[in-house]
């Protein structure tokens, strides 16, 4: 009976992270430039103990967990706001997290801070060439195809030229594994940063949304709900069956 349990222990797990990672891509599915989470089942072998080989697999545990993001484009919604960015193919956007790490970002909801800082929506301050980019006060601020801020000083005359500011730091993780962290930031796997990409292109005045799918995202939900109900009736039957053997065990009076 306890395999049986067992088993369905490992299942029940793998459904509950299914609905988390399921939930929180519903959750995100209005999030600017968020990529939906992918979700990967793997077997976690159990050897018996004994043996010259270490034993038998006698039975696998199933392991769910996030290995990827699905990069494929959000739409992409014409604003017309100055600080709004699409960034176009597979670009990514330089920030710094929370850590002080190099990150990436789909994200072009930019803003200017209190302080002065280029941020992103959720608060990230966004890198130029240079590092953190640091805004002047100014009347006018522009960011052309390149990636390239340029700024109006605060009182200049209106028919003087706009002054560069920086360049965003875009990159492409063409040829490169990045891996997506808890905190919705893309980073290179076993650390390091992306180089500079000097092909990559923005659309100014425009966002590009999330890519997950409200409807297919319901249906894991119930997918994954439905795979619960059913590893708690096998859980019952279990015990219903572990009952009526020690009743064929249990001695008459």
């Amino acid at each position: 009976m306890d395999r049986l349990i067992y088993s369905s222990l490992s299942a029940m797990r793998g459904a509950m992270a299914r609905q988390a990672t399921t939930a929180n891509n519903l959750a995100n599915a209005n999030t600017t430039g968020f990529r939906a989470e992918m979700a990967s089942v793997r077997p976690l072998w159990i050897q018996a103990a004994g043996g010259r080989n270490g034993g038998l697999e006698t039975r696998a545990a199933a392991s769910e967990e996030v290995v990827s993001a699905d990069m494929r484009g959000g739409a992409v919604t014409e604003t017309g706001r100055n600080l709004d960015i699409a960034l176009d193919g597979d670009a990514l956007l330089a920030v710094q997290a929370q850590d002080g790490e190099e990150s990436y970002t789909r994200r072009g909801d930019l803003a200017i801070s209190p302080g002065g800082l280029l941020v992103t929506g959720d608060g990230a301050p966004v890198l130029g060439e240079t590092g953190p980019i640091t805004m002047p006060p100014a009347d006018d601020i522009r960011i052309d195809a390149q990636g390239v801020i340029w700024y109006r000083a605060q009182g200049a005359d209106p028919i003087q030229p706009m002054q560069q500011l920086d360049r965003l730091k875009l990159v492409s993780p063409t040829g490169s594994r990045i891996a997506k962290g808890l905190d919705g930031l893309f980073r290179v796997e076993g650390g390091g940063a992306l180089p500079s990409d000097p092909e990559a292109r923005v659309t100014a005045g425009s966002l590009e949304g999330s890519n997950v799918n409200a409807t297919q995202a319901l249906v894991d939900m119930i997918d994954a709900s439905r795979a619960w109900e059913m590893q708690i009736k096998l859980v019952t039957t279990a015990k219903e069956l572990d009952n009526s053997g020690a009743d064929l065990m249990r001695l008459p009076d």
